[in-house]
């Protein structure tokens, strides 16, 4: 990605190698695109999908924010800024990944998967939408990445699940980019002349909201079931972004083939079609601890998936806690195993250590965390969150 900033501004000083230039820093700016996504991709499939919706919708915003003050900049500073911004990214996601507990970061061995089509379907529908309507979006002040709608839905989503915490409702997500999808073709381009800012507007929240929806559901793939996240995302990614070059070539296509109402008509009606059959879909698999046509082997009910994601929380607020009040590694160690309900004997056999050690941990755990019996440590856990 840096090499593809040096190059684009590199052909004003050698025009007559612009076009290679041009195409080197193409190939160059999208390999690093692609690394960038799937690092950080697998970085949230080591997080718990509430995390993942907070950063994830959090970080459109800052893009967002991000892409607003470079304009603004003259050629130097921009040239600076583009150049500094993937390195700076590598060392946010380096910092990530030492941020995490050790068993929460990605395994070296990642089981077998069927890939969960289901979901990838549907976020193809969106992309195909969103492809017909992409050419708008670059036409317009904003940029479809940064789009008052993308903004708008993310800034939403985020700060939902600040409020709302462990109650928020992921289906809300891909309910509200339903919604939008079918304003942005049905409703939309029927109000006047305001039809093109809202089609604009709901086709980037649209999509947007989808996203998140999506990166929530595959990143907990990955949390629950260790799945490769390098390989699902990179699937994913793959033919999302096939799919879209696909509604793009399809826009082009009938607006050259019909006369522009007519054009558009035939668009709204490919897009209905598609997320209905979308909804449909959406309607057989809704919870967030469905499978979407993802298989591994040996993978358990929908109930272990629950439990194990409930254990996975309980490590991280153990983790948490352990931190804030200054724990050792055994004393965290003792802190899992009592929050689990476990009888000061399953903790000798399980740590290997005497009795007497096993209750001096207890005591030193119980005065650091100014609490007097087990139900009071759960609850301080609880309220952790």
């Amino acid at each position: 990605m840096v090499l593809a900033t040096m190059l684009l501004p590199a052909s004003a000083f050698v025009p007559e190698f612009a076009m290679p230039l041009g195409w080197a820093a193409v190939a160059c700016g999208g390999v690093g695109t692609a690394f960038v996504i799937l690092l950080w991709s697998e970085l949230y499939g080591c997080l718990n999908p509430f995390r993942v919706a907070l950063y994830y919708s959090g970080s459109l915003v800052v893009a967002a924010a991000v892409i607003y003050l470079s304009r603004s900049m003259d050629f130097a500073a921009f040239f600076a800024v583009t150049t500094a911004l993937p390195l700076f990214s590598l060392g946010m996601v380096a910092a990530g990944f030492r941020s995490l507990p050790a068993e929460r970061l990605p395994r070296s061995e990642a089981a077998p998967f069927a890939i969960p089509w289901r979901v990838i379907v549907i976020m193809g529908v969106y992309a195909f939408a969103y492809g017909l309507k992409e050419t708008d979006l670059y036409q317009s002040t904003f940029g479809p990445h940064s789009s008052f709608g993308v903004v708008v839905v993310a800034a939403l989503i985020f700060l939902l699940v600040v409020v709302r915490g462990r109650r928020f409702q992921f289906s809300l997500i891909f309910r509200v980019a339903l919604l939008l999808a079918v304003c942005a073709f049905l409703v939309v381009p029927s109000i006047g002349d305001w039809g093109a800012f809202v089609t604009d507007f709901c086709i980037g929240a649209s999509y947007t909201a989808f996203s998140i929806f999506v990166m929530v559901v595959m990143a907990n793939f990955c949390y629950r079931y260790g799945a490769s996240a390098v390989l699902l995302f990179g699937i994913e990614r793959g033919l999302r972004a096939l799919v879209m070059l696909a509604g793009r070539h399809t826009d082009r296509f009938l607006h050259q083939s019909f006369e522009a109402a007519t054009g558009d008509m035939v668009l709204s009606a490919i897009v209905i079609v598609a997320v209905v059959v979308a909804t449909m879909m959406l309607l057989s698999d809704r919870d967030l601890a469905g499978r979407w046509g993802l298989a591994l082997p040996g993978m358990g009910s929908v109930e272990d998936a629950h439990a194990e994601t409930a254990r996975d929380e309980l490590v991280d607020r153990c983790s948490k806690a352990a931190q804030r009040f200054g724990l050792s590694q055994r004393e965290e160690e003792v802190l899992r195993l009592l929050a689990q309900h476990k009888k000061i004997g399953s903790i000798e056999q399980e740590l290997f250590i005497s009795n007497n050690t096993a209750k001096t941990h207890i005591r030193h755990i119980y005065r650091k965390l100014d609490v007097h019996s087990r139900d009071e440590l759960v609850a301080l856990l609880e309220e952790l969150d």
